[in-house]
């Protein structure tokens, strides 16, 4: 089925809102099956079925979303948070787990430092696209799973990506209006529509590598949500130049910030963790992280859907000390220590100890009486530095991606810390895509139907910034740019297929998508 004038019309008619989850298969499931298991109390906080209509976001760029890139002092949280942290820490038992957990936390965590430190690049596995998507061994996937991070090699043609490049740079010097960041020399631009962008986003072998990474996730075959149908999510692109040390984008973690403790269902992906048990929590089981709410304060930091995996697809050569991407390369410690930090405050400042006194476990005790939660403003990102997050000792265990080759891609875990490099000191540009792994769940293709009206329009996508975008842009990208039939499928721009071998949730979840997206 193609775009006819009559479907497009019925498409650019369709309302905008939000569909209410509280009616909807998938959270009926969650509901009993995952958040309210028998005899379990619900835990106070925000519901995931709290959806607003989305609004149209204000102007600006990626400093935005970034506390630190704005300059945005840090605020006091409101008191209520003070609250839901004595609910999270709960009664005297669940206190004496999580101390005990917090003392082991720490310790592993002081030697994955050295473990780091001394590896360095050889913590991110590297594995060819060929490989990944027909047998990766299960020793690779283990340590993808450990890391939550992973290089893919030889994804897209070096040659088709070096015209990519080239095409990019042509498109910017036609449109000498476009946004971008920092607004004196731009490197991050607001771009979502250009040709290579909508080429690249549903390129066969690039979709084919997050159907692959999807797998890596676990779920009921009962569950509505399909990881064989990645979807396209337009985000922006990044042309650092050398010598830059402006997008200094410092460690953070994607999904919104204190929505991970505030939201229901979003506090229930880290129930292990939260009951003391942090070395039994898994970070691959997507049911809870489908239906988890991300954006409560809905602001400019805010995201509208679930990304399984953030990623970036190379335009250039570009390795350590290039202005490439640094990660934490252990997912569940990191994970286990972002959830635990708020629950914990110091006895002693660190201005009266040595640092190994500071970061001592003897040194840390429950917070039961503060609201802070360090590094996780209303409507912004989750942001980490040595201050909020002292243990992580992130200078010494952020590490910087392995060298990449144009048509390269780089990929890391929605849990994961990650950061830029503070000074690209290579000799030529550090150039990328932004293209995440986003599954098809109701949340999600609600998302895709109010991008592909802002598609359609030439408007930035409904979690950026806002404006006239790229509507009156030269050489546009329009729906007849994208060739294949499933990157129009990923944008909403035709039907799914309810053929073939698909579970019981996964035909459920595309019939209900094909609904939203106004094709029944």
């Amino acid at each position: 089925m193609t775009l006819d004038k009559g479907t497009m019309s019925r498409i650019l008619s369709l309302p905008r809102t939000s569909q209410n989850l509280a009616s909807s298969r998938a959270f009926r499931y969650l509901q009993t099956e995952v958040v309210r298991p028998q005899n379990q109390k619900v835990v106070s906080g925000l519901s995931s079925t709290q959806l607003e209509t989305r609004k149209e976001r204000q102007e600006g760029d990626i400093s935005s979303v970034f506390a630190s890139l704005s300059g945005e002092k840090a605020k006091a949280l409101p008191e209520r948070f003070a609250d839901l942290k004595r609910h999270i820490i709960g009664d005297e038992a669940n206190q004496q787990a999580l101390i005990s957990s917090w003392t082991s936390l720490t310790k592993r965590l002081r030697q994955a430092a050295v473990e780091i430190e001394k590896k360095k690049q050889d913590c991110i596995p590297q594995i060819t696209y060929d490989e990944f998507i027909s047998s990766p061994s299960s020793s690779t996937i283990e340590a993808i799973k450990r890391a939550g991070s992973l290089i893919l090699k030889n994804v897209i043609p070096e040659e088709t990506v070096v015209e990519w490049l080239k095409d990019t740079k042509a498109y910017i010097k036609a449109n000498p209006d476009v946004k971008g960041f920092p607004k004196d020399d731009k490197q991050v631009f607001e771009l979502y529509w250009s040709k290579v962008q909508l080429k690249a986003r549903s390129h066969p072998r690039s979709l084919q590598a997050q159907k692959s990474l999807l797998k890596l996730f676990s779920h009921s075959p009962d569950f509505p949500v399909s990881l064989n149908t990645p979807l396209c999510y337009a985000d922006r692109l990044r042309i650092r130049h050398p010598g830059d040390a402006k997008f200094a984008l410092g460690p953070h973690a994607d999904g919104g910030s204190v929505e991970r403790w505030e939201d229901l269902t979003y506090r229930k992906v880290y129930q292990k963790i939260l009951e003391g048990h942090w070395e039994n929590f898994d970070a691959w089981t997507i049911a809870e992280r489908s239906l988890a709410r991300q954006n409560l304060y809905d602001g400019p930091g805010s995201c509208g859907v679930f990304r399984a995996f953030q990623g970036w697809t190379s335009l250039s050569s570009t390795g350590p000390d290039e202005g490439t991407l640094r990660v934490y390369p252990f997912i569940k410690e990191l994970t286990a220590y972002t959830m635990l930090r708020p629950l914990f405050r110091d006895k002693e400042s660190r201005s009266t100890l040595t640092r190994d006194e500071y970061l001592s476990s003897s040194n840390w005790q429950l917070d039961l009486t503060t609201s802070e939660f360090p590094g996780s403003p209303l409507a912004r990102g989750q942001e980490y530095n040595d201050i909020t997050h002292p243990h992580l000792e992130l200078e010494r265990s952020m590490v910087s991606m392995p060298r990449v080759e144009p048509g390269d891609q780089a990929w890391w875990h929605a849990d994961v810390i990650h950061a830029v490099e503070s000074t690209h000191n290579g000799k030529g540009p550090s150039a990328v895509l932004y293209i995440p792994t986003v599954p098809l769940t109701e949340q999600n293709i609600e998302y895709i139907k109010d991008q592909r009206d802002t598609f359609l329009s030439g408007k930035p996508g409904p979690d950026f910034p806002g404006g006239v975008g790229e509507s009156q842009f030269v050489g546009r990208g329009l729906p007849e740019d994208i060739e294949t039939k499933e990157g129009r499928q990923a944008m909403g721009l035709e039907p799914f297929d309810l053929d073939g071998d698909l579970t019981a949730g996964e035909k459920e979840m595309m019939r209900q998508a094909n609904e939203i997206l106004g094709f029944n």
